[in-house]
């Protein structure tokens, strides 16, 4: 027998939001649950038989639970809630008491919210609170706010790099340190730092893209240029790390699975007093020379049994970009793999 039942939203924001970008969250909700999903003003109809209904509206009802509590909802979201086998209140518990916003999930607050007015964004505020979305990531701020010196190994778009840059900037602000440093190995495509125009900082710049990236989204711009500056935050390519000793500072050193057993041992051993160190990087995306072996898998094997030490592992399932990553990620696994067993 065919049901109808309806879902009012609060205003086009979050219809905007719990439809997604070009109405994707909302088709594969209709493909998981069989339904018709229509919409008429902030009002969300739903059809189909009673068992579908059913479970189309419990799961717009936690769609519209996390954005309200979030103030976001994401591809992650999505992805968690309708990959789950769990049903009706135990999903429910599931999200928020396991996955949930709640007060022991580890929060990483920057600075307060500024207004940018870039770009034809005026109005629009920049990150003032950041929370890991997956276990995997709470995990990685957990072990950074609580550990000297942790290795983080996982796939691209699983929030390694954004998370680190997030807890450096809460140390600085908290001033638990007095300086961030963030490295990266200038392996790209074979290209060397002195064959590109400009001076250090243009050089170095397509290296530590990523690295500003993420800063660029939690600091206004101006913020940026006062910390590099007055060297409050500091950028530079590994090569440039060797016989410094660095106090009360946070060190990221990004993509390190493109240094050699050398250079990681030169990197780690910059830490001064007060300091603290996090290794990001992907080990099946290695640009050395072949045959040589990679400084983030080597310091793993070495170092995970030291005190103070801490590894974090994080997979497929911690990407929170678009869901095609996750896909495209598991894909190339599953190929490689296959090459192999050849």
């Amino acid at each position: 027998m065919a049901k109808e039942t309806t879902l009012r939203l609060r205003n086009q924001e979050e219809v905007r939001a719990l439809f997604g970008p070009q109405d994707e969250y909302m088709r594969r909700l209709r493909r998981s649950t069989g339904t018709q999903i229509i919409l008429r003003g902030n009002v969300i109809h739903v059809q189909g038989t009673a068992e579908q209904v059913e479970r189309c509206s419990g799961m717009l009802k936690l769609w519209r639970e996390i954005l309200r509590r979030n103030e976001e909802f994401v591809d992650g979201d999505v992805a968690r809630t309708l990959d789950s086998n769990l049903e009706g209140e135990q999903l429910h518990n599931d999200v928020f008491d396991n996955h949930g916003r709640s007060g022991d999930v580890p929060t990483v607050p920057t600075e307060p919210r500024h207004r940018d007015v870039r770009a034809g964004r005026a109005g629009k505020d920049k990150v003032s609170l950041i929370r890991p979305k997956t276990d995997g990531q709470r995990a990685y701020v957990k072990a950074m706010t609580e550990s000297s010196l942790v290795f983080c190994d996982g796939p691209a778009g699983c929030g390694k790099t954004y998370l680190a840059v997030a807890t450096a900037l809460r140390a600085l602000h908290a001033e638990e340190v007095r300086k961030v440093v963030l490295v990266r190995p200038a392996v790209e495509a074979g290209e060397k730092l002195g064959f590109l125009p400009g001076d250090m900082f243009a050089k170095v710049n397509p290296f530590v893209r990523p690295l500003l990236d993420a800063m660029n989204d939690m600091l206004d711009f101006d913020q940026v240029r006062r910390y590099m500056a007055n060297d409050v935050i500091e950028i530079a390519p590994l090569a440039f790390m060797r016989g410094r000793t660095l106090n009360d500072t946070f060190m990221i050193l990004d993509e390190g699975q493109n240094t050699t057993t050398t250079q990681m041992k030169m990197f780690l051993t910059r830490m001064g007093v007060n300091s603290r160190i996090v290794v990001t990087g992907d080990g099946t995306q290695n640009d050395l020379p072949k045959g040589t072996k990679s400084g983030l898998t080597d310091g793993i094997q070495r170092l995970s049994r030291i005190e103070g030490v801490a590894i974090v592992r994080l997979t497929g399932q911690d990407i929170v970009r678009h869901r095609l990553v996750r896909q495209i990620v598991s894909a190339y696994e599953t190929t490689e793999s296959g090459d192999n067993n050849d």
